[in-house]
Parts: structure tokens; C-alpha cells; sequence
């Protein structure tokens, strides 16, 4: 895997079989994703499974840290209103992170580096707040088209903008995570390359190679920050979006 950078994200079958035209195979990208939910499910049923306690363990901590903040941001972006969509935005919180996380680690698959995975994200959450807003307004949904005080003329030309606007929410929720993910985890294996060429030469150049090992250690801590960052700005993006669904803006 030392032949390009962009190797990583290739999808590959682990196993495959279909039925007529339906591919069926079983890939890195799936397993990855199922290692992942199967983790945080894990996590929950031990946790469960022992009880929670006044005095909390390791996991627990994790847990309630990431509980404490999912609600914080739900009550701060969408108020009391919307406290009964927190599952939903905890699961969605909590699988972006392991994804970007679990990617980190060497020869894994990171799921969010690929733009069908993160629109499927941002479409379940684009699709979710037009039910929310159908089932809360009705009709009256479409005044989000159509600012307060608009004269008719300026109707035409703000209508189509609005709804254009509106239509590319989910696609920018996905390129935002997508690229960041992409583009930090290429750099870092451009990084590795050169330190691994640098090491292979001999000579100076093998002394020298520290240099990029150090500047690849810089850079992995900041990927791990960006990985927890993409996570919360997905999150905090979504509670927005519910929001304006619930209060029209």
C-alpha cells in the first residue's frame, strides 16, 4: 500500500456473491461499519449488563461524557422541544466519531472518507427534518421558501434561491465531513510515504527521516482533533437544521 496515497479508500470484497444483478459481496467498508456499531453496542450492553454505579468505571465516563454533551447540544441548538429526537442524534453523533476514530488506527478502513457513505448520513438527517416540518406545519412548510415581508416581485427571483439553498443542505453536510476525512488521512499517509522513502535510501537521509516521523506524529494528533471536531460540527449542524424545521426559519 506504498504505490499512492488514495489506495486506502479503495473498496475491496472480502467475499463476494450476488443474486442476478444484485451485488451481495461482503467488503472492507461493510465490515468496517459493523465492527464499528457492533463496538458502541457492545459498550452499552456491558455497561447495562453490570449496572451503572455512583462510582463510574473508565467506560462509563466515556459514555456520559458523550451523553452530556449530545444533550447539551440539543438543548442549547433546539431547546426542550427537542430533547425527543436524542436518540437519534446520540447514534448519529456517536457512529461519526468511532468511524473517524477507528480510521486512525493503522490498516483500518475510515467509512467516513467516502461520499456515499457520509450522504447517506446527511440524507437521513435531510429527510428526517422535512418529516418533522411536514408533520409540525403542514403546508405551511413552504413560508421556509418564502422570507417574511417579500414583495411579490422579488418572490420570483428569492423562491428558486431558497429552494436551491434548501435542496444543497444535505449535499454540503456530507462534502464538509467527506473532505475533511479524505484529505487529512492523505496527507498523513504522503507523509508516511516520504518518511518510509527517506528510511529506505540509507546514508543521511536515514538520520533525516525523524523529521517527517515528527511532523507525522503533529499531524496525527491534529486528524484525531478533526475526527472529534467533523463529529460535532455533523452533530451540531443536524440540531440546527431540526430546529429551523421546528420553528421555521
Amino acid at each position: 500500500m506504498f504505490n499512492s496515497p488514495l489506495e486506502q479508500f479503495q473498496i475491496l470484497p472480502l467475499l463476494s456473491f450476488g443474486v442476478n444483478l444484485f451485488d451481495l459481496s461482503i467488503t472492507n467498508a461493510m465490515l468496517t461499519t459493523c465492527i464499528g456499531l457492533a463496538f458502541f453496542l457492545f459498550i452499552f450492553y456491558c455497561l447495562f449488563s453490570y449496572k451503572l454505579n455512583c462510582f463510574p468505571t473508565r467506560w462509563q465516563l466515556v459514555l456520559e461524557s458523550l451523553y452530556i454533551s449530545t444533550a447539551g447540544l440539543i438543548w442549547d441548538s433546539v431547546g426542550p422541544k427537542g430533547q425527543k429526537y436524542f436518540p437519534f442524534l446520540f447514534v448519529i453523533f456517536s457512529f461519526i466519531l468511532i468511524s473517524n476514530v477507528s480510521g486512525l488506527v493503522p490498516y483500518s478502513f475510515t467509512v467516513t472518507s467516502h461520499l456515499i457513505q457520509t450522504m447517506v448520513l446527511a440524507l437521513t438527517v435531510f429527510i428526517g427534518v422535512m418529516i418533522i416540518c411536514g408533520s409540525t406545519h403542514g403546508f405551511h412548510m413552504l413560508s421556509l421558501f418564502l422570507p417574511g415581508g417579500t414583495s411579490m416581485v422579488l418572490a420570483f427571483l428569492l423562491v428558486p434561491i431558497e429552494i436551491v439553498s434548501y435542496i444543497f443542505k444535505p449535499l454540503s453536510l456530507a462534502v464538509r465531513l467527506f473532505a475533511n476525512m479524505m484529505a487529512g488521512h492523505t496527507l498523513l499517509k504522503v507523509i508516511a510515504g516520504f518518511a518510509w522513502a527517506m528510511m529506505g535510501s540509507g546514508g543521511l537521509l536515514l538520520i533525516a527521516h525523524i523529521v517527517p516521523l515528527g511532523v507525522l506524529v503533529i499531524l496525527f494528533g491534529l486528524e484525531l482533533a478533526v475526527a472529534l471536531i467533523q463529529a460535532y460540527v455533523f452533530t451540531i449542524l443536524s440540531c440546527i437544521y431540526i430546529n429551523d424545521a421546528i420553528a421555521l426559519h
